[in-house]
């Protein structure tokens, strides 16, 4: 009986998976892998709250698996040697993947076919997995990927998408295929503790349920940031227990203006991953250069921690640094305004940012979160660089009676309505009541004239 393997990644579910309805339409076996790989580990990646979503990730895959018949296989090491490896043990003769658009999933995917060709075995790569539109799928006259979003839109959106694919009925592994246990969650004190629950399973019914009870008022809502009201699917996207391309197909066929702002949130996903795929150095280096000569040294190291921590003295930047360490999440509109004010208001690299989003965000990843920050430190494709977002502004736009900044700063609770986005306005004894929350970091005029200078806008 042919055997063939199917390398799992970024795309945990049985549902809509295109490289395990390949592999068992043309195999009689078929082997689900999955192979913790330690790059990953010294790489900086593997923050606890995505090894915890992970684990919660994997243990549904391999549920899923069973109740089809089989079962996850799991390995620790080089990707490349585990499965040759399994290759070798299985006799398969061929393996399946999804297709990755990083640096780093590139450089495995041509290692795997090297090895595989030479010894006589086949690698398959399936586009449109991870995303709903595969990476260069459309590209602009004259360059290999679109650097504005809204002409990019445009030419996604008339796109045909794949149709989704129904979860196999039946899965079959060979016997004898070796298997470590699943990976444990990591130990609780390290994981935020409203981290939500990963998996395939939680992942479709989050999305069913918000398409059938808030999907109508997203357009108007997703920046409310008292209303909670962002579908918050982001970790299932990231690790592929949800598929984009299924996602975009149920929103449609739900309809609505909600339904279509939610598309877009999408199509931004599937915007930084062509991007990523096109030019992957912007991982880590400016994709427009605005030569900035960012602030360093003991005072800025100090802003920097302040910030992480969730005490610049603008609550409604604390409060969303504080549900970031609480959940291992954040609303958009949370993540704007941290970056704004972190980039331009401070004047911090935006790198130390990504980097701390990155040890806490269940859905970090590099294409979302590196470009999103490059987007509001006016280093990517904003056509609007220079942009400050205000953060009292911004917080009696988005959170107009303080209801969000209530729930995550609690020494300012007793302050009612607009008032508590800016407590230094408070005078003599009634400041003195909130003594224990700190006075502004930094003067916003200030913050604003040295982004202006350092930009050369003044």
């Amino acid at each position: 009986m042919n055997v063939s393997v199917v390398l799992f990644t970024s795309d945990l579910r049985v549902h809509d998976h295109p490289p395990l309805r390949a592999a068992l339409g043309t195999r009689g076996e078929t082997v689900p892998l999955f192979v913790r790989d330690p790059a990953v580990d010294h790489a900086g990646f593997a923050a606890p709250n995505r090894l915890a979503f992970l684990a919660d990730c994997l243990a549904d895959l391999d549920q899923g698996l069973r109740r089809r018949g089989g079962r996850l296989v799991v390995r620790s090491g080089d990707p490349v040697d585990e499965v040759c490896a399994v290759v070798r043990e299985a006799d398969a003769d061929e393996v399946h993947m999804a297709a990755g658009c990083s640096a780093f999933a590139l450089r495995r995917e041509q290692r795997l076919r090297r090895a595989l060709e030479a010894d006589g075995r086949r690698l398959y790569v399936h586009d449109a997995v991870v995303t709903a539109l595969p990476a260069g799928a459309v590209t602009p006259s004259g360059s290999d990927h679109f650097a504005v979003f809204t002409p990019y839109f445009r030419r996604w959106s008339g796109e045909r998408l794949r149709p989704p694919l129904a979860a196999p009925r039946v899965v079959r592994v060979p016997p004898g295929i070796r298997s470590e246990g699943l990976p444990a969650r990591p130990a609780a004190g390290t994981v935020s503790a409203g981290l939500a629950t990963g998996g395939e399973e939680a992942g479709r019914k989050r999305l069913a349920y918000w398409l059938d009870r808030y999907a109508d008022a997203y357009e108007e809502g997703h920046d409310d940031l008292a209303a909670d009201a962002t579908s918050r699917l982001s970790p299932y996207f990231h690790f592929g227990a949800l598929s984009a391309a299924e996602a975009v197909h149920r929103a449609r066929v739900r309809g609505g203006a909600g339904a279509e702002a939610f598309v877009r949130q999408l199509c931004w996903r599937d915007f930084h991953h062509q991007l990523l795929a096109a030019r992957p150095a912007v991982a880590g280096a400016d994709y427009r250069t605005r030569s900035d000569r960012w602030r360093r040294g003991a005072q800025a190291d100090a802003d920097l921690r302040t910030w992480r921590e969730g005490r610049t003295g603008y609550p409604v930047v604390d409060a969303a640094m504080r549900q970031l360490a609480h959940e291992g999440w954040m609303p958009g509109r949370g993540r704007l305004l941290t970056a704004s004010f972190l980039t331009k208001t401070l004047y911090i690299d935006w790198r130390a940012g990504a980097r701390h989003f990155l040890d806490l965000l269940v859905d970090g990843d590099v294409a979302n979160n590196q470009l999103n920050w490059q987007w509001m430190a006016g280093t990517g494709t904003d056509s609007r660089p220079n942009r400050v977002l205000n953060p009292v502004i911004q917080a009696k736009r988005y959170d107009p009676q303080g209801a969000y900044v209530r729930r995550w700063v609690p020494e300012l609770a007793a302050l009612r309505g607009p008032e508590i986005h800016e407590p230094w306005k408070l005078a003599g004894p009634d400041r003195a009541r909130f003594d224990g929350y700190p006075d502004p970091l930094i003067a916003l005029p200030e913050g604003l004239a040295r982004f202006r200078r350092a930009r050369g806008q003044d």
